[in-house]
């Protein structure tokens, strides 16, 4: 099974980031998370460092586009095959970049396309 990075994870249970991680896990989806805060949900720990993501098969953005720019970089590094984003997270210009790498872009709602299981 591949693995998800959920990027811009909180802790806080009312966040669509933090029900992401908990559908992931109920799903049997191998979750990794960043976020501002560290912590743990649904026994998944939340990495406030970004270090040590490997092998990352796709990334979900939960970061509004103003704060999606220092991460351009350290998310082509990671070479995911797909960068999901959620809704608010839409980025033209990031898509470009991410297409240009060979990334796919989808945008979407992770949370739909896990209760379509089309994810």
């Amino acid at each position: 099974m591949s693995k998800t990075l959920v990027l811009g994870a909180s802790l806080n249970p009312g966040r669509y980031s933090n029900l992401a991680i908990r559908r992931l896990v109920d799903q049997n989806i191998e979750t990794t998370a960043f976020g501002i805060r560290g912590g743990t949900v649904s026994g998944i720990q939340i990495k406030d460092n970004f270090v040590d993501f490997q092998n990352i098969d796709t990334i979900t953005l939960y970061l509004n586009p103003s704060h999606q720019k220092e991460y351009y970089q350290k998310i082509l590094d990671l070479k995911p095959r797909r960068v999901i984003f959620n809704p608010g997270t839409e980025n033209p210009e990031f898509y470009e970049i991410l297409r240009n790498a060979g990334v796919e872009v989808e945008v979407a709602c992770t949370l739909v396309l896990l209760a379509t299981d089309q994810y």
